[in-house]
């Protein structure tokens, strides 16, 4: 893997991470109240927008990534973002991990590392 594809590689995963951890926090937060009110309280903090500018820029990462490598191959290794968005779910929102959910992590980041090293 050239140091481009994995700069990219990289920016994805933190981008995607990124974005998923900001609308996490945007959809968690306990003053939001429900319905529509819930979306326009969501709609004026910042986490929402953090994580819209997030996907956009991820897009586009995206985009210039698939442009190096295989699709098959771009997807396999994309895969690794499940694993970070779980780790960083139960960092910051003290999300569980259950032994199924760690024997997922543990088989999703074999299968990117055997997909990284056959690339």
């Amino acid at each position: 893997m050239s140091p481009l594809v994995a700069t990219l590689w990289l920016v994805n995963v933190t981008l995607d991470t990124g974005g998923q951890l900001a609308f996490k926090a945007a959809a968690s937060d306990p003053r939001a109240g429900d319905g529509v009110a819930r979306w326009r309280y969501m709609a004026s903090r910042p986490w929402i927008w953090l994580g819209i500018l997030a996907y956009v820029v991820h897009l586009l990462s995206w985009i210039a990534f698939l442009s190096l490598v295989d699709l098959s191959q771009g997807v396999l290794l994309a895969s690794i973002n499940i694993v970070a968005i779980m780790i960083a779910g139960r960092l910051l929102f003290r999300e569980k991990l259950t032994p199924l959910r760690v024997t997922g992590i543990l088989l999703v980041s074999a299968g990117v590392a055997i997909v990284g090293m056959g690339g």
